[in-house]
C-alpha cells in the first residue's frame, strides 16, 4: 500500500465519472483487497468490502459509504474537428475555458477546452463568456481524424495534475469525493490488528453526483443496522459566510439535520471530543446533499450520520483539501467501529442526543 498522499494522488489521477466508475473502482479493489475479508461489486457498480466482526450471530452491520464517482463532461456533438460538450454532474462553466481534459474516445485523446474570443462571440452571449454551449474541446486533430476516433457519448474527464501546495494541502480534480475514499482507506489501515464486534461494510458508491442510485441499492442489498455517509463539504474562502462553510485543517464536520439520527450525532460528537479531534457541527436542515438522503429511507429506515471533509473550490479542477482532515476522519471512523458495542441498537432512540 502506498503512502496516503501518494494513494490520494492516484485516486484523483484516474477517471471515473458518474455512472462510469470502473477506473477508480479497480484502484480501490487493489488497495482494499489485503485489508478486508471479502469484496463484491453491486449490480450498479458500487464496491462492497467487509471486515467481519466478532459478535455472535445474528451480527449487526455498520455501513461506511463514500461515493467514488466524479463530475466531468460528455461529448454532445462534433463540429469541424472540435467537440461539443455537456456536463456530467454539476459544473460551473465559468471555470472551464482553458482546462486540460482527456477525451475517452476510441483511444484517449488529450485536449483543451476552448471558446471564441469575446469579440467574436454572438451578441446574445453578452458578457457570459462561460456558457457551456459555447465551449468546445480542441484535440489538435483534423476533422476527418476526429470523425474516426470520437463519438457522441464519449466521456471527457479533467486532466489537471495534482498539486501539493504544502505538506498539509493538496489540490486537484475529483477530490469530491476521492478524499473520503482516502479517509476510508486510512480507517481500514487503522483497523488492522484490531477487532470490531460488528461487521463493517466499506462501500464506494456509484452515481452519487447524478442519481444517488449506488448508495440506495447498496444499502437495500446489505441492510446495515447503521449507515454513515462520508463526503466533502464547502470549505471556507475569503468572503464565504462562516455559517455555510468550514475551515480547512480544523477537522471534519458532523452533520445535524433531517437526514441525521440524533443518537448517532451525539455518539460521534462525544467520540470526537474524547479523541481530541476538532470538529464543527454542520447544519443540514433539509436534504444533506449526500448519500445519506437515500440510505436513511431504505426499507423500514436506517439510522444515518454524515461526516464531511472541508473542501475548497468544490466542483472545479482545483479542489483543495487538508491531509490532516482526511487522517482525522479515518481515525474517527476506525474508533467508532471499534467502540460500537453489540447491544448499541437496543439503546438507540430517536430522542437520544436531542
Amino acid at each position: 500500500m502506498s503512502e496516503p498522499v501518494t494513494f490520494l494522488k492516484e485516486l484523483i489521477s484516474v477517471a471515473g465519472l458518474s455512472g462510469y466508475e470502473s477506473p477508480v473502482r479497480e484502484l480501490l479493489q487493489a488497495a482494499w483487497r489485503p485489508l478486508v475479508d471479502e469484496m463484491q461489486v453491486s449490480r450498479l457498480g458500487s464496491l462492497h468490502a467487509i471486515r467481519r466482526g466478532t459478535a455472535g450471530e445474528p451480527r449487526p452491520a455498520l455501513l461506511y459509504a463514500a461515493h467514488m464517482d466524479a463530475i466531468g463532461m460528455m461529448v454532445s456533438g462534433l463540429l469541424d474537428g472540435f467537440l461539443r460538450i455537456t456536463e456530467v454532474g454539476g459544473l460551473d462553466p465559468r471555470i472551464l475555458p482553458g482546462q486540460l481534459v482527456t477525451v475517452h474516445a476510441r483511444k484517449d485523446l488529450p485536449g483543451v477546452i476552448v471558446q471564441l474570443p469575446a469579440h467574436l462571440l454572438p451578441a446574445e452571449a453578452g458578457e457570459s463568456l462561460g456558457i457551456l454551449g459555447g465551449l468546445l474541446v480542441d484535440v489538435g486533430l483534423s476533422a476527418s481524424e476526429v470523425q474516426k476516433l470520437a463519438r457522441v457519448g464519449d466521456l471527457v474527464s479533467f486532466a489537471q495534475p495534482p498539486i501539493e501546495l504544502s505538506e498539509e494541502y493538496l489540490a486537484g480534480h475529483s477530490l469530491d469525493n476521492r478524499a473520503s475514499l482516502a479517509a476510508l482507506t486510512e480507517c481500514l489501515q487503522a483497523l488492522q490488528g484490531r477487532q470490531t464486534a460488528w461487521d463493517v461494510w466499506f462501500v464506494a458508491t456509484a452515481q452519487e453526483e447524478e442519481t444517488l442510485g449506488g448508495a440506495q441499492t447498496s444499502a437495500f442489498q446489505l441492510r446495515p443496522a447503521l449507515a454513515v455517509a462520508i463526503d466533502v463539504t464547502f470549505g471556507s474562502a475569503p468572503g464565504s459566510p462562516a455559517h455555510l462553510t468550514s475551515p480547512l485543517g480544523k477537522g471534519p464536520t458532523l452533520g445535524w439535520g433531517a437526514n441525521i439520527h440524533p443518537g448517532l450525532y451525539r455518539r460521534f460528537k462525544e467520540l470526537a471530543e474524547r479523541l481530541e479531534i476538532p470538529y464543527k457541527t454542520e447544519l443540514m436542515p433539509t436534504y444533506s446533499g449526500t448519500d445519506a438522503e437515500v440510505m436513511q429511507i431504505v426499507a423500514q429506515g436506517i439510522p444515518t450520520m454524515v461526516v464531511s471533509i472541508p473542501l475548497r473550490n468544490m466542483h472545479t479542477p482545483v479542489e483543495m483539501v487538508s491531509l490532516k482532515d482526511i487522517a482525522r476522519v479515518g481515525r474517527l471512523l476506525a474508533e467508532f467501529a471499534v467502540q460500537l458495542e453489540p447491544e448499541f441498537m437496543d439503546r438507540l432512540t430517536w430522542e437520544e442526543g436531542e
